[in-house]
């Protein structure tokens, strides 16, 4: 049985689909890259997995049990987990602080969330820094806490906005191990990402989404060769 299983997804704006009749599934242990051009509709895709909004129709079942419908706490408890493509964290909390928000959903005392909290900045390289104020870090650092934040609260499925967003090629690259180790440890990835090299080193399988609809799915090799996702993305000139 699949871990995530997304049917008939559809999400209007008025008269914007945002979203479109999209079904998917992920099987727990995968990773799976979501890409597509801005405006493709995968924030609104997280926001609607993650319980920020539901969906006008359709359903979204995680572990066995229906998500529609519940808060995004509830979501969280279930263990779906997600990051932002811009961090939210709380610029005047120490980096040891904002991963122990993460860290209460499942550790209740202040001792225990520390502890926890502590074993995660640590597995992302974070863990010397644990002092900080937040808002002191550059962009990469607060990408990483806000990473180690939704990894504190031990999710089973971590959604991952553009967790590579603004950082240089070798922060990427950085960021790609740090995500592999954080799979090797159990925990499924669902990625929207626009850094294709992180995509092609991490993802099992690629979605592709465009003006809110599923056009492809496949490996990153298959997925680089289709002819409508060069057109609809990636770009005339790729196809040489």
């Amino acid at each position: 049985m699949a871990l995530l299983e997304v049917k008939n997804l559809t999400k209007r704006f008025g008269g914007l689909i945002a979203n479109r009749d999209i079904s998917l599934q992920v099987d727990a242990g995968e990773i799976v890259a979501i890409i597509g051009p801005n405006g493709a509709g995968k924030s609104t895709l997280f926001n609607g997995l993650a319980g920020h909004h539901a969906p006008t129709s359709g359903s979204v079942t995680f572990d066995g049990a229906e998500l529609v419908g519940l808060t995004p706490e509830a979501v969280a408890a279930a263990g779906l987990m997600r990051t932002y493509q811009i961090p939210r964290s709380f610029a005047a909390m120490s980096v040891l602080e904002n991963v122990m928000i993460g860290a209460l959903l499942r550790h209740p005392t202040l001792g225990g969330a520390r502890a926890a909290a502590q074993q995660v900045l640590d597995a992302v390289g974070l863990g010397e820094r644990g002092a900080m104020l937040a808002g002191a870090l550059n962009v990469a650092g607060q990408k990483r806490v806000e990473l180690a934040r939704a990894l504190a609260a031990s999710p089973k499925l971590l959604l991952l906005d553009e967790v590579a967003g603004g950082l240089n090629p070798g922060e990427a690259l950085e960021l790609a191990e740090i995500l592999r180790a954080i799979h090797a440890r159990g925990v499924t990835l669902v990625i929207v990402e626009h850094v294709l090299e992180v995509v092609m080193q991490l993802a099992h399988r690629v979605l592709v989404l465009n003006f809110g609809q599923l056009i492809a799915s496949g490996t990153p090799r298959d997925i680089v060769r289709n002819p409508e996702v060069i057109e609809a993305y990636l770009g005339r000139k790729y196809r040489a």
